[in-house]
């Protein structure tokens, strides 16, 4: 086990809503907040997301209700996945769910703050797990490896739509997006180049309904000789081992997706503020 991991930050999440006409502020009852509890304990830490939030996503802060994501129910999903248990001294992060946004799933990433994980990474697990649409703004009040952020995102989901994610479905995309981070931390390779590699082998996958692991090995074996990625054979069993679990899990996911595609469905769009964290997109 990686022993890096100590003291990681965790990004717990969620601000859902309906996107507004910029100059606008949104009502309570169409966005929601969700704070890790260090932070929300915190005043300072508190501020500085809140005044994130309020400048990038041009909300209105008081009008917000909230939620606290604690260490529990982080744990729920790292501990079974990383072996990691943490306190809640470790939840700091908070993001941002616009289901107004329903062309396609974006996800903005503060890179300031957020230090491994990029957007594409989320973009790829939350796809794993069938959510196809809205926009996830993701921060921290301090530096973090954002590799623990995908619970809470989840979490929030769950409170927007009253739909919950299959355990399974959870488990999949936090071990997909776990072991990513391990790579890019014990390779030289970048987020970038794991995430695209990642996302290709998905595809080739998922259209040829492979489920045999040493298929998958061979499959990603292919994709990094092509693309010049140079990982090792472990990164390639593990990497083999979050797909083959992705792919297993599918039935779940199309039939979380198919609860939740009416009410993205349903969902108005209007001039979203997508252009705001061009600068912080990973």
């Amino acid at each position: 086990m990686r022993k890096s991991t100590i003291g990681i930050i965790i990004l717990s999440i969620i601000l859902v809503g309906m996107a507004i006409p910029a100059g606008f502020s949104t009502s309570d009852s169409q966005v929601v907040i969700t704070y890790g509890e260090t932070t929300y304990n915190n005043a300072n830490y508190k501020n500085i997301v809140d005044e994130f939030f309020a400048q990038q996503a041009n909300v209105d802060m008081s009008k917000i209700s909230s939620k606290i994501i604690t260490a529990n129910d982080v744990n729920k999903i790292s501990s079974s996945i990383s072996g990691v248990t943490y306190n809640s001294g470790q939840i700091f992060s908070s993001a941002l769910v616009d289901l107004n946004d329903n062309d396609n799933l974006e996800v903005s990433v503060d890179k300031s703050k957020i230090t491994r994980i990029t957007g594409d990474m989320y973009i790829s697990a939350l796809k794993s797990s069938g959510i196809t649409a809205g926009h996830v703004y993701v921060t921290s009040p301090t530096t973090a490896t954002g590799e623990s952020a995908l619970a809470g995102i989840m979490n929030s989901y769950e409170e927007a739509t009253n739909v919950e994610i299959p355990e399974t479905v959870k488990e999949a995309a936090n071990k997909e997006i776990y072991t990513q981070s391990e790579i890019v931390e014990n390779s030289n390779v970048s987020a970038e180049e794991i995430s695209e590699l990642v996302d290709d082998v998905k595809e080739t996958v998922k259209e040829e309904n492979i489920t045999d692991h040493q298929t998958i090995v061979n499959v990603i074996n292919n994709y990094t000789i092509v693309n010049n990625i140079n990982i090792t054979n472990s990164d390639i069993e593990n990497l083999a081992t979050a797909i083959e679990q992705v792919q297993n899990v599918q039935g779940d996911v199309n039939n979380y997706s198919s609860e939740v595609s009416s009410i993205f469905n349903n969902t108005t769009d209007t001039n979203s503020a997508k252009g705001l964290f061009d600068g912080l997109f990973g």
